[in-house]
């Protein structure tokens, strides 16, 4: 005989008959936790909250590897890839091509051990939860804070972007702030959409927007480059870095480089929304080789066609009408990229807040009232960012120094020792592991001290440039 409440809380047929095998495995442990739920509390949900949280769990669990390459290349393979030539003019031909490959290896064996502790503890479903596995309920607001902040930066690099994108490609004397504005109200607008399924859709069309844009950069500055030097291409590039370079210029050259690979913190929430987890490695390997070709190739080429004086965004340096066509092409990627990082920190934000409410499937009023309004605060908190630090290569080494170099690499490099590592020490497939994630550790810590006394050095010596943009102001970002 069943219970009072084992009859209350029973799924309706109609329900499990329109589920999938899984989604009504997923119903019927659903059934059976709130069974089991504290009887002093609302012992079961509503027909409607029930019926509410299937559909949500079935919603948030389509993402595929092949979608979840798209979304990596799509919150990768961006504004990153705008700064890398500037980088190798400052780091030479030969220090920009070690650096683009080295850390691009880097970046995608320490992105592998972040997937590792998602697949060995499947109830973290966030970076910050990963912290709280190392060192508790401190540890898991640490990651947090410096996750949000990190996102935030990138978000508000995107939005500048936009802003220097619709300049260009305007050619008007509408004050930047305007611009900024404009550029922050479809960031909000493409933020919308809750699941990462859904956004894979505009993933395409960034992909596409992001490799005709830097195809068009590449080609103008080869034929601009070929026409200036009678019929053969060729500039003022060099092997080595530029001379009389200081450390903290080819420190924030390095931090943009390091800024182009950060997609690790992603992973865990990406992997929530996976059907099959376990497939993460392909998206990761294949995201992995086409960042460090594609960065390669950008950064080397146009740096030979363009030379020493290349700008950043690369796409500045294509000529006054193949610029503005370039950048007409990449505002997509400018606006798509940016919409899912500020989709990543809502998701985080969201999801911790309504951990324990049908809200958190954004399916209801309520969640939907809520996830609009979390998305706006944190657009409006980039546009602020994008204004108070109007320099391209600055927001992103800053991003790279203080977040990037944690998240993406010496964090990674310590999860291992803490929470993936398994049998003897001595057993060789631990000290393979062990050496690796040493390398990434030391990596990491080198940008964070490093990248960080370039940073402060370059920001004095900015602010102390009349010719400077200034926060806040209508006055020419770059």
């Amino acid at each position: 005989m069943e219970t009072d409440i084992e009859q209350n809380c029973r799924l309706p047929k109609y329900e499990l008959g329109t589920l999938g095998e899984k989604e009504s495995g997923a119903a019927v442990q659903l059934s059976k936790s709130t069974i089991n739920s504290d009887p002093s509390s609302d012992v079961c949900q509503t027909g409607l909250e029930r019926r509410k949280e299937i559909e949500g769990r079935k919603r948030f669990s389509r993402l595929g590897w092949k979608r979840l390459a798209v979304i990596l290349i799509t919150e990768a393979v961006a504004l990153g890839s705008l700064s890398i030539p500037a980088s190798f003019a400052t780091l030479g031909m030969l220090g920009g091509v070690i650096s683009s490959v080295g850390i691009g290896l880097i970046a995608t064996y320490a992105s592998y051990e972040v997937g590792a502790v998602k697949l060995k503890y499947p109830e973290v479903e966030h970076y910050g939860d990963i912290g709280r596995l190392m060192l508790g309920e401190k540890g898991f607001w640490i990651v947090t804070v410096v996750f949000i902040l990190q996102l935030l930066l990138s978000v508000g690099s995107h939005c500048l972007t936009g802003i220097i994108a619709l300049a260009s490609v305007t050619q008007s004397n509408v004050c930047t702030v305007v611009f900024g504005l404009v550029s922050a109200l479809i960031l909000l607008i493409l933020a919308i959409p809750p699941t990462f399924a859904d956004i894979a859709i505009l993933g395409y069309i960034d992909v596409a927007s992001i490799f005709t844009a830097i195809g068009i950069t590449v080609i103008a500055t080869g034929v601009q480059s070929t026409r200036d030097n009678n019929g053969s291409p060729g500039s003022d590039w060099s092997v080595w870095p530029k001379e009389n370079v200081s450390f903290s210029t080819a420190m924030v050259a390095m931090n943009n480089i390091v800024f182009a690979y950060s997609f690790a913190p992603a992973i865990p929430s990406f992997m929530s929304e996976m059907h099959t987890p376990k497939d993460y490695t392909k998206a990761i390997y294949l995201l992995g080789v086409i960042e460090i070709v594609i960065y390669t190739l950008i950064g080397s080429l146009v740096y030979l066609f363009v030379g020493k004086d290349v700008q950043s965004p690369a796409l500045l340096s294509a000529g006054p009408l193949m610029s503005r066509i370039a950048f007409g092409v990449a505002l997509p990627v400018v606006f798509i990229s940016g919409s899912i990082n500020t989709s990543l920190v809502a998701r985080y934000i969201h999801g911790y807040v309504y951990r324990d409410s049908v809200v958190r499937y954004v399916n209801t009023k309520k969640g939907w009232i809520t996830w609009i309004l979390i998305v706006t605060v944190l657009t409006f908190v980039s546009w602020v960012v994008a204004q108070a630090i109007p320099v391209f290569s600055t927001i992103l080494s800053i991003s790279a120094a203080l977040f990037v170099s944690g998240l993406c690499f010496y964090v990674p490099s310590v999860m291992w020792f803490v929470l993936v590592k398994e049998g003897n020490w001595f057993s060789r497939s631990n000290i393979q592991r062990a050496f690796y994630n040493g390398i990434v550790f030391l990596f990491g810590i080198g940008v964070l001290v490093c990248g960080m006394y370039a940073n402060i050095v370059i920001l004095i010596k900015e602010s102390r440039d009349p010719t400077s943009s200034r926060p806040f102001s209508c006055s020419a970002i770059a």
